[in-house]
């Protein structure tokens, strides 16, 4: 009989337990025991949360959602902390692929140094034509720029093309100016090609780089696809799971659709047209481009140059080069005539301004071409020295998207250039978050590294990797923890008009999350840049 009865009593149990399996809903995976920061309206914190077909179906505690649902996968998070998947405001990812298919200059403390990586990369690396990118001058002892002197004898059958990090100058050897028939009477508007009396440096800053570039082999297909996949994994590696191109023009703005419908390539992206006639008109008359992978509704134009290599266009002077302005890379009426026309649709204009006087033109183009409407989210992407008059400009017709680690990269120097009037309106972000209401925060990789992290303690610290100075850069100028995360998730977001469906862990959105082997709103802040990305999951689908 007792037999009988514990036989009874454990086909009961067997019964209940698939009873209560059966009454519950079945998911792709259950995050729990984490601790969620959502980044919704609230800054509340979680659990756990459900993910069904690629998006969160539930978000809370552990136990009511382990009462409710039953998994296919269950990750226990073991009290680590997860974050939305994080958003590039503005980078070149298909360059920054590119260039690690290139001469890697950056980090080199002398010209003899970029020389040196040259010469290695050509001999393990043959090529027809000699492209690098990343050396910075003020990085080194003699902070001038270079000439091609060196590059003339050591290659004086093969053209040499290297890039400052910042993308607006150029060095070039003598091959590479004649194949592109730049002398000492061409001539130049929006940028300057440097001499010596009468003779060529080798330095071309902005529009005479387009001379070069003429002139350089394309990339196959294959090598393309190649830099796309290897930029993803960078990007994974570090949590971001939507990068902002700024500026791509139509052909790798299709190849890169082509490659997401086809399951090649997985990153999100918010592709910016670069504003050439063809592209921009091409996209217009077709309208915006949108899928789950994919958002293209908005052109990339440039304003100036940039401040390192003295183009970016400033109101006064240059503080260390008498008589030098810097200079508008696109002419004024050309910029007011784009934002008339854009303002005609639902694209936004997204320009690069870093010089005062670039920024007030631009301002003003589009308060005007937006009279009458909101809420278009036209962006100045750097806005990195305003006037004190021009931050009433930024409202919820322009926000800014500014590159925190530009502050601490410039701060050695910044000051020689602008002197102490104009620094009061650089690199100031918590006075632009305050006019705009939000801000979107990104890296502008590669001229600055990938990783989100440094964007994160440039943004709260305003210190650079090796901690200086003391105590911050213009701390007036810095963001908390919290503007920080939201300006590189939900605010980044809402920039690109995609809220509702990235930038916070809630229901209804895509599954992208990143679990971290720290939690970055309490860590001790100068370990921020060491932080790792343990997992990078982007709809449901784990991806690191």
């Amino acid at each position: 009989m007792r037999i009988l009865l514990l036989g009874l009593l454990s086909l009961f149990f067997v019964i209940s337990c698939k009873n209560e399996t059966a009454n519950k809903e079945e998911v792709d995976l259950l995050v729990i025991n984490a601790q969620v920061y959502t980044v919704d309206s609230e800054f509340s914190k979680a659990q756990a949360f459900a993910v069904r077909d690629g998006k969160f179906i539930a978000v809370g505690a552990t136990d009511s959602l382990l009462a409710k649902y039953t998994a296919k996968e269950t990750l226990d998070a073991k009290g680590k902390t997860i974050l939305p998947g994080l958003i590039d405001a503005h980078c070149h990812f298909f360059r920054f692929g590119q260039s690690l298919q290139n001469v890697d200059l950056v980090g080199t403390e002398s010209f003899d140094e970029v020389v040196e990586r040259v010469v290695a990369f050509q001999k393990e690396n043959p090529s027809e034509f000699i492209y690098g990118r990343g050396w910075d001058q003020n990085d080194w002892e003699l902070k001038e720029f270079p000439n091609k002197a060196k590059l003339d004898s050591l290659f004086p059958d093969t053209p040499v093309a290297l890039q400052r990090i910042d993308g607006h100058a150029l060095l070039v050897n003598q091959k590479a100016l004649d194949l592109a028939n730049i002398n000492a009477s061409t001539k130049t508007e929006g940028g300057e090609i440097m001499r010596e009396g009468n003779r060529l440096t080798g330095i071309l800053i902005d529009n005479p780089m387009d001379l070069i570039t003429a002139i350089m082999p394309q990339m196959t297909r294959d090598l393309k696809v190649k830099a796309l996949q290897d930029a993803q994994q960078y990007c994974f590696d570090y949590g971001l799971t939507t990068v902002n191109d700024a500026g791509l023009d139509k052909n790798t703005i299709l190849l890169i659709d082509s490659l997401q419908q086809a399951g090649g390539l997985d990153m999100r992206m918010y592709a910016m047209i670069s504003n050439t006639p063809e592209d921009v008109d091409y996209f217009l008359n077709s309208g915006i481009l949108k899928t789950d992978k994919m958002n293209v509704r908005s052109v990339k134009v440039y304003g100036d140059g940039a401040l390192g290599s003295r183009g970016a266009a400033l109101r006064l002077p240059y503080s260390d080069r008498a008589d030098h302005y810097g200079a508008l890379v696109t002419p004024v009426d050309s910029m007011y005539n784009l934002a008339q026309k854009l303002a005609k649709t639902n694209f936004q204009m997204n320009t690069h301004a870093i010089g005062d006087s670039a920024n007030t033109v631009i301002l003003k183009a589009y308060t005007e071409a937006l009279k009458g409407q909101s809420d278009k989210r036209w962006k100045i992407e750097h806005a990195q020295i305003i006037a004190q008059e021009d931050f009433d400009y930024f409202d919820d017709n322009i926000i800014p998207s500014v590159q925190p680690t530009h502050a601490t990269s410039d701060m050695y120097w910044a000051k020689d250039r602008l002197g102490e009037r104009r620094m009061k309106g650089a690199y100031a972000y918590k006075k632009l978050l305050q006019e705009s209401g939000v801000i979107a925060l990104g890296t502008d990789f590669p001229v600055e590294q990938v990783s989100p992290f440094y964007t994160f303690y440039a943004a709260v610290a305003r210190k650079d990797l090796k901690q200086y100075p003391e105590n911050g850069f213009q701390m007036k100028d810095a963001l908390t923890r919290e503007e920080t995360l939201r300006g590189m998730t939900i605010w980044a977001a809402f920039s690109n008009f995609e809220e509702q469906e990235k930038g916070s862990i809630e229901v209804g959105k895509f599954a992208d999350f990143i679990l971290m082997d720290e939690d970055i709103m309490t860590v001790a802040e100068d370990l921020i840049p060491n932080l790792k990305v343990n997992q990078t999951w982007l709809g449901g689908k784990k991806v690191k």
